[in-house]
């Protein structure tokens, strides 16, 4: 999903830079999840717009910051520095952690780098560059593409030829073979890329579409020929991958067939790379009507034309992310990964900031005294903190955040972060201590109150969780995050009429990929003769239970289309309502009127406790196709005995899943009740615990082999007196189908299940077990074991 986003960068916006066309950009949702996930920023060079651009997360949404230089191309870039390849000098600018701290606004900016050396080359048109390791220290190389060689710098000289191709006879400033991309291997140059094997000036111009080349140094060999205008070649997990441009691919070298493996096909002119974990950061150039991108393979084939940077999954070839800019920035050359830095600053020229930014040698900065040591030293602490929590190591964090409230003790985005980590490892009387302290010192911190609500909330302190939503929301009334927090407690207290619109603001907040479509959300209103588009959002659960509203729909509109996975098609197929039922992808736009999410149908609706559609069943088992497993669950039963069915774990992936969840162990006071035949309705990872961790003693039947979708499982539920479960989609689906249903929940259960109430308003054959005190899952079992021997069919 997409979302638009206007220039997000002050000097972005100010300085459109000799054109007047606007730096816009727009990128989808998992742009940001990724940079976030990861904890890294990008720097992305354009020598068509004259731009070094950083990327980096901004709240929900990316920043483009834009810098200004004279044809910016190859990037070597770390952490502690960049070198920039321009049009006739090497800038090389080194972070400076001090005066990061010193940037507006306070404590957001983890890097800045400052330049330190501008070395003038001449117009030698560098490529690529690297930074490599040598007995000296770390080597900067680059290709110098108009004499057609290798380089590294020396201060006596523009630049030192290093190596050239053995078919190059001479240097020439005429560009004989358009050598581009470079490769290291072990902290050396290992391979090259270059678009022609030609020993004539301008030669390689002539084969352009499929005379490339790529090379290893080391052996001067040529490893591949006819290739469509390779670039940036790179070692990477133990295989050498380069970019075919002039095909839009992603590849890599087999070294069995000696031929390229496409990974990945993309809609652009791809140039520029670099891998982290199991993602390639790619960058992609629209096609320019000219001599040298003409006659190449994806100008036959490539409708639009794309510029941006584009994340792909090496394991799959799959896309996951994307940046795509509209009309200034049209190509982009180098494409790098600043690892661990969220936030980067990088200075062209400021005379301020360099002015009062120094890099000293140890002894000297042992014996240097500068003004306001504290609040400096409390910045940097604050700053290795963001980091810390950014790579998730929580304890580290607050280890920092500490020592700068040590230095500063009124350094409030110190100690509303160190409530925030605090409630991350569930220490929530010292987070509600420290966020408390900040609402005291600054009584409309709306982001404080938004934090101190929900810490009381996963305290299952209702009230006051609401009272601090609401605190935060009358600061800041378009705070969509403690809008939906609010919304989701006045459900959890049964407060419909409010809770169902404040869920609502779901969609502005950052965690919500909001469905794409040119047509306006269906508001309820009759629609005879008009299709409806209604779409899932969330987890199985949360679908399998809304899904009962789909014949109410059906009332007030001619056509419904509904999306969902497809594992769910099964036991959706029958639904009264449904005409035409998907998986997510693509949906001509005039194939609907108006849409709406599965979700959003209650407020609509405008349930209330008192008006929710709880009649049951409102699914079908599917049957068709499952013969074969009814007659074998047939053939399991003991006839005297209750047949059961258990499923003691839920998505890992959920936000409170780790609470949701319990061990297969803790079913053993009800696993041993003897009146029961039990069954595991238990899929994925978790399904081998039957196998792994129950006594000799217990029996259970494992049927995760033979289920392969929600049919399977609605099948094998019908052949079930009871079903036990965990707060799961499985217990939705026993509810559905109006079988008996007990569900097993943790202290500060979902909002569905409200609290202080051993039934739901929503499944009338489902009876609640409730953990008394957080963890104490012994009482839930005990319970439920109790209940059982007196359970009648």
């Amino acid at each position: 999903m997409m979302s638009s986003q206007p220039p997000t960068s002050p000097a972005s916006a100010a300085n459109p830079a000799n054109s007047d066309l606007p730096l816009r950009s727009v990128h989808t949702n998992t742009f940001v999840q990724v940079l976030n996930q990861l904890g890294i920023s990008l720097v992305v060079s354009t020598y068509q717009a004259g731009k070094l651009i950083v990327m980096r997360a901004d709240g929900d949404a990316v920043n483009t910051h834009f810098r200004q230089f004279q044809k910016p191309m190859g990037i070597a870039a770390n952490r502690d520095r960049i070198a920039l390849g321009t049009g006739a000098t090497i800038w090389e600018l080194h972070n400076i952690p001090n005066t990061a701290a010193r940037l507006q606004p306070a404590g957001k900016h983890d890097a800045c780098y400052i330049p330190r050396q501008i070395h003038v080359t001449g117009d030698i048109d560098i490529h690529e560059m690297a930074w490599g390791s040598s007995e000296q220290g770390n080597e900067l190389w680059f290709l110098n593409t108009r004499f057609s060689c290798l380089c590294t710098l020396d201060k006596q000289y523009s630049f030192v030829p290093r190596w050239k191709p053995s078919f190059i006879s001479a240097y020439d400033l005429r560009d004989r073979c358009h050598l581009n991309g470079l490769a290291m291997r072990d902290g050396k140059p290992r391979y090259v890329t270059a678009l022609g094997e030609t020993d004539d000036p301008g030669g390689w111009r002539s084969n352009k579409a499929s005379g490339g080349i790529l090379v290893d140094i080391e052996t001067n060999e040529i490893l591949l020929r006819g290739l469509s205008m390779p670039h940036s070649p790179r070692w990477y997990d133990g295989k050498l991958w380069v970019l075919e441009s002039g095909k839009g691919s992603l590849a890599y070298l087999d070294n069995n067939s000696g031929t390229l493996v496409t990974v990945a096909q993309l809609p652009g002119f791809t140039r520029g790379i670099e891998f982290y974990g199991n993602l390639a950061f790619i960058g992609l150039s629209q096609i320019r009507e000219s001599a040298v991108f003409s006659g190449l393979p994806l100008t036959q084939s490539l409708t639009e034309r794309i510029c941006g940077v584009w994340v792909v999954d090496i394991r799959s070839g799959e896309t996951i992310a994307f940046l795509k800019f509209e009309d200034a920035v049209q190509e982009i050359f180098a494409v790098s990964v600043l690892p661990g830095i969220r936030f980067p600053e990088i200075l062209d020229w400021s005379p301020e900031l360099m002015g009062t930014s120094y890099v000293l040698p140890d002894e000297a900065l042992a014996n240097t005294v500068t003004p306001s040591d504290d609040w400096e030293f409390a910045e940097t602490h604050f700053a290795e903190g963001n980091e810390l929590h950014g790579q998730g190591k929580f304890e580290e964090a607050i280890a920092c955040y500490r020592k700068c409230l040590e230095l500063q003790p009124t350094y409030l985005p110190a100690r509303y972060n160190l409530g925030v980590t605090l409630g991350d490892l569930e220490r929530y009387a010292e987070a509600e201590m420290a966020l408390k302290q900040v609402i005291d010192a600054e009584a409309r911190h709306a982001d404080a109150c938004n934090s101190l609500g929900f810490v009381y909330s996963k305290q299952r302190k209702l009230e006051e969780a609401i009272a601090y939503y609401e605190q935060a929301v009358k600061v800041r009334p378009d705070f969509a995050k403690a809008h939906h927090n609010l919304g989701m407690t006045l459900l959890q207290m049964g407060d419909y009429q409010r809770g169902w619109t404040e869920a609502e603001w779901r969609w502005q907040t950052d965690t919500f990929t909001p469905f794409n479509a040119p047509h306006p959300r269906w508001d309820g209103s009759p629609m005879p003769g008009k299709t409806l588009l209604i779409h899932t959002e969330q987890g199985a659960g949360d679908t399998i239970q809304f899904i009962r509203y789909i014949p109410l729909v059906a009332e007030q509109c001619g056509k419904i289309i509904f999306v969902c996975p497809p594992e769910l098609i099964p036991i959706f197929e029958e639904v009264e309502g449904i005409d035409d039922i998907r998986t997510a992808g693509e949906i001509s736009s005039d194939a609907f009127d108006t849409y709406i999410a599965l979700m959003s149908l209650p407020h609509v609706f405008q349930t209330r406790l008192d008006s929710i559609p709880n009649q049951v069943p409102y699914l079908k088992v599917p049957t068709a196709g499952r013969s074969s497993l009814i007659t074998w669950l047939q053939e399991q039963k003991q006839t005297d005995k209750l047949q059961v069915g258990i499923v003691w774990a839920g998505s890992p992936t959920h936000s409170n899943g780790r609470h949701r969840s319990c061990a297969l162990t803790d079913f053993l006071p009800v696993l041993r009740v003897s009146n029961a035949q039990f069954y595991s309705l238990q899929v994925g990872d978790r399904a081998n615990d039957v196998s792994l961790l129950l006594p000799p003693e217990v029996q259970v039947v494992d049927l995760s082999p033979r289920l392969g979708n929600y049919g399977d499982t609605a099948a094998a539920i019908e052949q079930l007196d009871l079903v036990i479960s965990v707060d799961t989609s499985v217990t939705h689906l026993v509810g559905a189908l109006g079988k008996p249903a007990w569900t097993m929940l943790c202290y500060n259960s979902d909002w569905r299940w409200l609290v202080d109430q051993d039934n739901s308003p929503w499944y009338p054959t489902m009876r609640l077990f409730r953990q008394p005190q957080p963890g104490d899952w012994a009482s839930v079992f005990s319970q439920a074991a109790q209940a059982l021997t007196q359970f009648r069919k």
